[in-house]
């Protein structure tokens, strides 16, 4: 097979950083009072500012497949143009529509002459890591000169409090409701919009750095456990999800069914348990000493789960220390399928990395647990 060169990383980020205390300005309150989970939850994320695709009206300025073309758009250069593109992948939690893909809406955003094969990943956070591996096997197979991968999020105007309206009519009194504020408002406070894409090539770059891809590792633990996160559906308690199709219209309103919630305590029970168990299979599968790599960049949806991921390896006597680690949560937001495309991004074009220096990627997924380990390193 083909070597493959991530030869070019790029971003967008729309509007302005938005902080902490703007927030509410943006996504509104629901049943017209402040959050009462809010704090809380910020204290535990430690995000400071993060991103959003609209307006304090809640009108959007930007779609998701707007995100997706100016970022995608900027990684051209002297010896790559659009029209040279030959394979367009791209995962995001968040599509415009349910159907055309939302790789088809990216492309029909980005224009150009020539048509380019195309595939949309769906699901959550291992959704961009999927179009990345997509890619990264279609160059290394000869079946593409070149690939163009991308992850992207347009998830404010679907966390605005607008979508909550007719549910919060029956509430009565929010403390005895904590379901809103454990399943759905959590995640208010925590995602954020923006886009980033990468440039797989079958040679590196001829100036500069360049990142070989070694491989990447992708495992789903849904035969084990039920679903975590969501949307469409409501969730029984025998562990089963409803689909919307099934339910009627007062049940999809009065319920918020197409609101993103998450079953936080099968959250905090398997989300690091079970990607440690996949990351001690890949060390001893593919030989690797944790020793050997220089940088260590996991997908961290809070800062809540550090310490929980230092524990882990602990426990399996693994060391990566603090200083190998390399986020961005706390300035961008957790942006999903996008998150790690722009841990990637700033650290191609920080100056910092090094010839010969092995970084590993860590994206885990809750929507039904399952995870994405990768391995590149600086040629």
């Amino acid at each position: 097979m083909n070597h493959v060169y991530i030869t070019e990383l790029s971003k967008f980020l729309p509007n302005n950083p938005i902080s902490n205390n703007e927030m509410e300005e943006y996504l509104g309150q629901i049943a017209g009072a402040p959050s009462k989970s809010r704090g809380i939850i910020l204290r535990h994320n430690k995000i400071t500012t993060r991103y959003y695709a609209m307006d304090k009206n809640g009108k959007s300025t930007h779609s998701n497949a707007q995100l997706c073309a100016v970022a995608i758009r900027g990684l051209e250069s002297e010896t790559f143009k659009l029209e040279d593109m030959e394979l367009l992948a791209g995962g995001t939690t968040s599509p415009d529509l349910m159907v055309p893909s939302h790789a088809t809406m990216v492309q029909g955003e980005l224009g150009g002459r020539d048509g380019v094969e195309l595939i949309s990943a769906a699901g959550s956070c291992n959704a961009g890591m999927q179009a990345l591996k997509y890619g990264w096997m279609s160059v290394a197979l000869g079946n593409t000169k070149n690939a163009v991968t991308f992850g992207s999020e347009k998830l404010s105007t679907w966390m605005h409090a607008k979508n909550f309206s007719k549910e919060s009519e029956n509430w009565h009194d929010l403390v005895k409701k904590p379901i809103l504020g454990f399943e759905k408002d959590f995640l208010r406070w925590m995602l954020s919009d923006g886009a980033a894409a990468a440039l797989l090539e079958n040679k590196p770059n001829t100036h500069g750095i360049s990142l070989r891809i070694d491989w990447v590792d992708i495992k789903s633990y849904a035969n084990e456990l039920e679903t975590c996160m969501y949307a469409g559906g409501q969730k029984q308690p025998d562990g089963t999800v409803t689909p919307w199709r099934d339910l009627s219209p007062a049940e999809l309103m009065e319920s918020s069914v197409f609101a993103l919630r998450q079953d936080v305590k099968l959250l905090g029970e398997n989300i690091i348990r079970k990607g440690g168990e996949f990351m001690m299979e890949i060390f001893k599968r593919r030989d690797i000493n944790p020793d050997q790599l220089d940088y260590f960049l996991p997908h961290l949806s809070s800062e809540f789960f550090r310490d929980q991921i230092i524990n882990i390896f602990k426990e399996y006597n693994v060391s990566i220390p603090q200083e190998k680690w390399f986020t961005n949560l706390t300035r961008l937001g957790n942006v999903g399928s996008a998150s790690t495309y722009f841990m990637m991004e700033e650290l191609f074009h920080s100056g910092r990395l090094k010839k010969g220096e092995k970084i590993m990627l860590m994206v885990p997924e809750s929507a039904r647990f399952s995870y994405t380990f990768a391995l590149l390193t600086v040629v």
